[in-house]
């Protein structure tokens, strides 16, 4: 058991630090990255694995090196809310306010990449991007709280990072109502039941619009 949660802990370390286009799976002898963007395969050896949970930092640091030679990783993963959340939440606005909520959902796999890295969004990095849209939002009176903007926004940067996230548009019958959120682990952008109403989902978008 004590060396299989070992081997967990590697796998999410080496995963943490892989683009958004590489995946890792777990072999009997080491770990197997695919990298979809360029079809090309890079087999590690169970030593090499193990020094990503237990290793020294010079040993990390010389793996990660390798990695990002080898194109399999960026280094250090960007944080959402430092990709210019007040632009993108402006932008999407107005997009939708232009084109149309329909036609923005429609459009929106050609801003969110469809590739997802293998660990799961953590609470703190999607309550950091809900803080900023929700903070941006509020502060903005062109965008003035819009949910539609604020789940495409957080649906597109969440993608973007490479994590999952899924957009919902739902609706509520009694009184009839129209909210639409973004979900990402545990946590909703903005929140799926304001004021404490609950929403049905008719439509939700996954794997870069699709």
């Amino acid at each position: 058991m004590a060396e299989d949660a070992d081997a967990m802990a590697a796998m999410a370390a080496m995963a943490r630090i892989l683009s958004p286009h590489c995946r890792v799976t777990r072999m009997s002898d080491g770990a197997l990255i695919a990298d979809w963007k360029r079809t090309r395969f890079l087999g590690l050896a169970t030593t090499e694995v193990e020094k990503f949970s237990s290793g020294s930092p010079e040993e990390r640091a010389e793996l990660v090196t390798g990695l990002m030679r080898a194109g399999c990783a960026t280094g250090r993963r960007k944080k959402s809310a430092d990709v210019g959340v007040g632009l993108w939440l402006g932008g999407v606005h107005l997009l939708i306010r232009t084109l149309g909520f329909g036609r923005v959902l429609r459009l929106v796999s050609l801003a969110a990449p469809g590739y997802a890295r293998a660990d799961l969004p953590s609470a703190e990095e999607v309550g950091l991007l809900k803080r900023a849209v929700q903070s941006h939002s509020s502060r903005s009176w062109f965008v003035n709280g819009d949910c539609k903007s604020e789940a495409v926004t957080a649906f597109v940067l969440l993608r973007r990072c490479g994590l999952n996230a899924v957009l919902h548009v739902g609706v509520r019958e009694h009184p009839f109502a129209l909210h639409a959120w973004t979900a990402s682990g545990d946590m909703c952008i903005p929140d799926a039941d304001p004021r404490g109403h609950a929403f049905t989902p008719v439509l939700s978008i996954d794997c870069g619009g699709q």
